[in-house]
């Protein structure tokens, strides 16, 4: 490379006069050409996984396929705006998910949302893109306000009594400040994967009553004993048939437990033990997928780390509450969530951020080639 180019995050050599080598222009174009296969091929796998389960076992796909729909769609919303309005779209996107939580306060969550997990995610998806609008903006007064949004989101989770939402909103505004510092982001993302593990399998370990009494017992108060018993019925139903579970949108139909609840919804209130138990462990395995889908993608993406740390803290959260919750079983979350991958993965016409020069800090020594 000729003397003085710089190297932006995410692949996309930016020289002294902002001009891209035709080499590092195409290597970027490669890396994303093969997260949007990965996509591609992980979207389809989960539609036709589901099909065939409902085939063998009489079930409904349906709820499948729309989620898989809303993700794609949302995905594909995100990459287009994310072009033409880096700032002003995720912006939006964060003001609409605050509306849509803000809509349905105190017990009317229960009626539209289904759970206040959902309004959780939702408020976790909205502190990510308004981070991620602040990390694209290329005022200070700009970003100061983008980022006083994501404090009000924030304090609008605990006005709305969500504890989770604002557990989740800080942690999501503490990842991105941090994000700053961080010199690789495959790093970053490979510990967002590894904590969504470790709690998909914790609700596993728990279900199965793997953990000692007293972590035990804690817990359960926490989670109430109900979705406990949600869980236990799950994991039976993957044991009767681990490959192909017992059919998307049987659990409900199978389930002691809620035929015995007062207001049932027919959900384990898990999406792994979910996927686990309607589609078998394939069906989990494909779910996992999707997940590791974009965090690969945020790893290939153009967009500086910040942006790509932030989404993924964003969705790392959205995993966390969905491995305990009902969240994915809403079209506005699954939409969301696509929509922010596909805002942190698109690359605005004015490709370089003011990740560096407009904080006011230097460059990573490994950004810069002779």
């Amino acid at each position: 490379m000729a003397p003085g180019v710089r190297r932006g995050r995410g692949g996309d050599g930016v020289g002294s006069t902002g001009t891209v080598s035709a080499a590092d222009a195409s290597a970027t174009g490669e890396r994303r050409s093969a997260s949007d296969a990965a996509g591609i091929a992980v979207l389809a796998a989960c539609a036709v996984w589901s099909l065939i389960t409902a085939g063998t076992h009489d079930g409904r796909p349906e709820g499948v396929l729309l989620a898989v729909l809303a993700v794609a769609a949302g995905y594909a919303s995100g990459r287009i705006l994310g072009v033409l309005l880096p700032v002003a779209a995720p912006c939006a996107g964060a003001l609409t998910g605050l509306g849509l939580a803000v809509a349905t306060p105190g017990p009317q969550i229960s009626l539209q949302l289904g759970h206040t997990g959902a309004t959780a995610a939702l408020l976790a998806l909205s502190a990510g893109a308004a981070c991620c609008a602040a990390w694209a903006a290329r005022t200070p007064a700009l970003r100061l306000a983008l980022r006083l949004l994501a404090v009000v989101i924030a304090v609008t989770a605990a006005v709305l009594g969500s504890i989770t939402g604002l557990v989740a909103c800080a942690g999501v505004l503490l990842c991105s400040l941090a994000a700053a510092r961080v010199r690789r982001r495959a790093l970053g993302l490979a510990g967002f994967a590894v904590t969504a593990v470790l709690v998909a399998g914790g609700a596993w370990a728990i279900g199965e009553d793997a953990l000692p009494e007293g972590p035990t017992a804690s817990l359960e108060g926490q989670l109430t004993r109900h979705r406990i018993l949600l869980w236990h019925d799950a994991l039976r139903m993957v044991r009767a048939d681990p490959l192909l579970g017992v059919g998307p949108g049987r659990y409900g139909e199978l389930s002691p437990t809620v035929a015995q609840s007062l207001l049932p919804d027919g959900k384990p209130h898990s999406a792994p033990l979910q996927q686990a138990a309607e589609q078998g462990v394939i069906g989990a395995l494909l779910l996992a997928a999707a997940f590791c889908w974009m965090l690969y993608a945020l790893s290939r993406s153009p967009r500086s780390t910040p942006v790509a740390l932030t989404t993924g803290a964003a969705l790392t959260a959205l995993a966390v509450i969905a491995s305990i919750g009902n969240a994915l079983s809403f079209m506005t979350v699954t939409a969301g969530a696509g929509l922010l991958a596909g805002l942190a993965t698109a690359r605005p016409l004015n490709a370089e951020e003011p990740e560096h020069a407009a904080m006011g800090l230097p460059r990573p020594p490994d950004e810069l080639t002779p």
